[in-house]
């Protein structure tokens, strides 16, 4: 079994230094005192564009939305109501910090990246440039799908559902919101399928047959998680949300095998 051949981390910085543990505690504040920072300008900023703000997030609300106009949907608009004296303002406030690390979310990765990097050596860098950058990647996709697909078919399907026309729909601000949240969230984790699945095959734990082979298990599990995924109880939503998880799947079958 080959050795790994010595090589010295570069000085200056970074837990791969010779700087002692406190150096390397002091570094760690630093970055993060700068991703705080630059998260609440970026927060404040989203804060001061309320208009811009919501009328981007509210647009799935209405038919004049992208998604409903490019397939065709009926007129139709879902009123939102506010049942509490601080919830609209907490809710602005929650956004604007939601908004705000979004943006700063770059930044952040490259300073982390920048604080462990120099414990590396040359190709494990490169690995971890990659696994952060593809992981980074497929978490705003999946974020980016879930708001222009998922969430809009939710909405329409959820907020002009009616058991009798003498129940009128009553949708809270707050509900709205943590619906989107949540299934962004949730989004943007299953859309790392593949980068996990690259790091389980460099790592040997998993192959290409094996996933193969567990394809049937897969599609059932991916079916589940749909169903979690979205509240919906209609099929054409369920398939909706499968298929671009089902198709990660395959692809990281492909990738799994590209690298064995």
């Amino acid at each position: 079994m080959s050795e790994r051949p010595p090589q010295t981390p570069p000085a200056g910085g970074g837990i791969g230094s010779t700087m002692t543990f406190w150096d390397h505690l002091d570094e760690l504040r630093a970055v993060i005192i700068r991703a705080l920072v630059v998260t609440a300008v970026a927060a404040a900023v989203a804060f001061c564009l309320k208009d811009e703000l919501f009328a981007v997030v509210l647009a799935p609300r209405s038919s004049d939305f992208i998604t409903y106009r490019l397939m065709g949907v009926e007129p139709f608009s879902i009123h939102l109501m506010n049942t509490g004296l601080t919830e609209q303002f907490m809710i602005h406030l929650k956004t604007a910090c939601y908004a705000g690390l979004l943006v700063a979310s770059p930044y952040i990765i490259y300073l982390l990246f920048g604080f462990v990097s120099p414990a590396l050596y040359d190709n494990e860098r490169r690995y971890a440039t990659l696994l952060c950058g593809s992981g980074y990647l497929m978490f705003m996709l999946g974020t980016a799908l879930n708001y222009l697909l998922i969430f809009p078919l939710t909405v329409k399907f959820l907020g002009t559902y009616q058991v009798s026309p003498d129940v009128a729909n009553m949708l809270t601000l707050q509900s709205y919101m943590d619906t989107l949240i949540m299934m962004s969230l949730l989004m943007g984790v299953v859309f790392e399928l593949p980068v996990v699945s690259w790091l389980l095959g460099r790592m040997g734990l998993v192959n290409a047959s094996m996933m193969r082979s567990w394809r049937k298990h897969a599609i059932v599990a991916i079916l589940i998680v749909s169903a979690i995924i979205t509240p919906t109880t209609d099929a054409f939503t369920l398939f909706i949300v499968a298929m671009p998880i089902w198709l990660l799947y395959e692809v990281s079958i492909l990738i799994v095998r590209s690298e064995k």
